[in-house]
Formats: C-alpha cells, sequence, structure tokens
C-alpha cells in the first residue's frame, strides 16, 4: 500500500515538474512568435495573452505513454497517434486559424482511429454491435474535443476541471476487479500523470494567466479526457454512474449552451460569450471565484452522488439522472438570472 501511494506522489510530482518546465519553454516561444490571443468583445480577459501552452501537457502525455508498461501497447500507441493529431491541427491553428470543417474532420478522423486501435477494450462483441458502438463512441470522442474547447475560456477553468477529473480517474482504474486490473493499472498511471501536468500548467493560467492553453491544449486535454473515460467504463463498468457525472461540470455548460445556439439558429462553431461560465465573469465575478464554483459543484455534488452510486449499486442511474437534472436546472436559471443582472448593469452605463 505504501509502495503504490509512494508511486503515485512520484508520478505526480514529476508530471507536475516536467509540466511546469515545458510550459515556461512554451511561454517563452509563444512571446517569441507573438502568437497572442487579443481582448476583444467575445473574449473573457482584457490584455493580450500568449496562447499554445497546452504543448507542455501533450507533451508530458506522450512522454509518459512511450515510457509506461502498457500489456497491450496498441493501446498506448492509438492515443498517442490520435493525441498528436488533435494537438497537430491545434497548434495548426494557434499559429494560423483553420476552418472549423478542417479540424472537426480531423476529430473525427482521429477518434475513430482511437477506437479501432482500441477495439481490444471491448472485448467479444457482434460486428453488429461493435460498428455502432465504435461511431457512438467516435462521436464521443470529437464531442469531447470540442466541448472542452467551448469551455476554455476562463483562467484555470479547464486546466483544474482535468487535474479533477485526472484524479478521480485515477481512483476509478484503482477500483478495477483482478480480470482487468492489469489492463487498468496503466490507465491509472496515466490518469495521474495528467492530472501533474495540468498543476504543473496552472500556476500560468491562474489566477491571472500569462498563457492560455490555445486550441493544441484544449482539444488535446477534450481526446484525453474522453478517452481515459471511455477506457474506465470498459474496465471499471460497475462505475459507469459515476463516470457519467464526473464531467459533468463542463459538459452540462458545454451541452446546454451548444444545444440553444443550435435550437436559435447561430452558428454553434464561433466564438461567443453564451456559456455560464461567461456570464459569471461578465457579472463581475473573478476568473478565480469561477474556477472555484465549478470545483464546488465536483465536491459539494458529484462527490457525495459517486460514493453514493458505488456504495448503492441499484440507485447508481437514479442518483446520476438527478445530478445531471439538477446541473441543468442551475445551469438555466443561474444563467437567466445573470443574463438579467448583466443587462441591468449594461442598461445603467
Amino acid at each position: 500500500m505504501m509502495r503504490d501511494v509512494a508511486q503515485a506522489l512520484g508520478l505526480l510530482g514529476a508530471a507536475l515538474a516536467a509540466g511546469a518546465a515545458f510550459t515556461a519553454l512554451a511561454l517563452r516561444y509563444a512571446r517569441w512568435r507573438q502568437l497572442l490571443d487579443l481582448p476583444g468583445q467575445r473574449r473573457s480577459h482584457r490584455v493580450p495573452t500568449p496562447r499554445g501552452g497546452g504543448i507542455a501537457i501533450v507533451a508530458v502525455l506522450l512522454v509518459a505513454l512511450f515510457l509506461l508498461d502498457w500489456p497491450l501497447p496498441r493501446l498506448a500507441f492509438s492515443l498517442g497517434v490520435a493525441l498528436a493529431a488533435v494537438a497537430l491541427v491545434g497548434w495548426v491553428d494557434d499559429h494560423r486559424p483553420l476552418s472549423a470543417r478542417a479540424r472537426i474532420v480531423v476529430h473525427f478522423l482521429a477518434a475513430l482511429g482511437l477506437c479501432l486501435g482500441w477495439r481490444p477494450l471491448v472485448g467479444e462483441i457482434d460486428a453488429l454491435v461493435l460498428w455502432p458502438v465504435f461511431a457512438l463512441a467516435a462521436f464521443w470522442l470529437a464531442g469531447c474535443i470540442n466541448a472542452w474547447n467551448f469551455m476554455d475560456g476562463s483562467n484555470g477553468l479547464v486546466a483544474s476541471q482535468c487535474l479533477w477529473l485526472a484524479l478521480a480517474l485515477a481512483w476509478m482504474f484503482g477500483a478495477a476487479d483482478a480480470q482487468h486490473l492489469a489492463l487498468a493499472r496503466p490507465f491509472a498511471a496515466l490518469s495521474l500523470v495528467l492530472a501533474g501536468a495540468c498543476a504543473g500548467f496552472l500556476p500560468f493560467n491562474a489566477p491571472r494567466a500569462a498563457i492560455f492553453l490555445g486550441d493544441v491544449g484544449s482539444g488535446a486535454l477534450g481526446l484525453a479526457c474522453g478517452a481515459l473515460l471511455l477506457a474506465a467504463l470498459a474496465l471499471v463498468p460497475q462505475g459507469a454512474a459515476c463516470l457519467l457525472i464526473l464531467p459533468s461540470a463542463l459538459l452540462i455548460d458545454a451541452a446546454l449552451t451548444l444545444a440553444f445556439r443550435v435550437y436559435s439558429g447561430r452558428r454553434w462553431y464561433t466564438a461567443h460569450r453564451e456559456h455560464l461560465y461567461q456570464w459569471l465573469v461578465r457579472s463581475g465575478r473573478s476568473h478565480a471565484q469561477v474556477a472555484m464554483l465549478y470545483l464546488g459543484w465536483n465536491l459539494l455534488v458529484v462527490v457525495p452522488a459517486c460514493a453514493a452510486s458505488m456504495r448503492w449499486p441499484d440507485l447508481a442511474a437514479p442518483v446520476a439522472a438527478a445530478v445531471l437534472l439538477l446541473g441543468a436546472l442551475v445551469w438555466w436559471f443561474g444563467k437567466s438570472a445573470l443574463c438579467r443582472r448583466v443587462r441591468r448593469k449594461e442598461t445603467m452605463q
């Protein structure tokens, strides 16, 4: 037990140090190349800020994929290729904006390639069921890539949520049964590496951002988190309800905002300030307060709900549904109240 704890802390510490060192290099590069996000009506920052710092987290993850001991090396190879593809298209977009269509095509191809490479995780399954499962998984991964990108607009928000999710997933992988334990161990280690890399990046991004994740970081983090959630679903199926709500702070805001933009006929892929976190910032909340509010949801709602679902498996589905419903209500009423407050403030000015 003590040995496992020491190894976990060692992984976290090494990833944190590497993440911080690589982020410092990314900051120097961004300043040299003048890769700057400029303030604007649809942005939440007020001064030109370097972007592309997420390349540091990607680099740490790719090194870890190579160094970790994988019973099935194709799992690491498939994730590495997909991660590199998503990061590359984001890196290019950070330097020279690409069309939304080009980015989405790469996202779906990377997601589908990862699903094909992870075929052994599915086990024995009929071909008529396999391809719909692959299609659904690819859609999930592409959705996570874009959801994380949409939510990357407030200092420290996405990185802190990924830190939280990675630590939770490391714990989930540790709960795998004996049949899946050998495969779960490298995924647990990779989750710890992700948590450490995010922790190393955070001081550069919050409370005042010296550098942003950029598309290279937000997209790659979306893929990494989405892939780890899929792996956990395959290896720890008894935790399915818990896995559904672990990323709820990000996914509820991203999904409902997207749904309402599509419903209202707006171009969903263009920049905007309609997410709940953006309304919080516009209402006067600091970026640090916004990140803490989202972490508060995790600690006060998700953690007790996950504990209840694991303690009473028969209640897992109702508990998960209750959390998602509560999240939707918080999003709806919170956003409505913030909209009224901001518009009153703007009318008085």
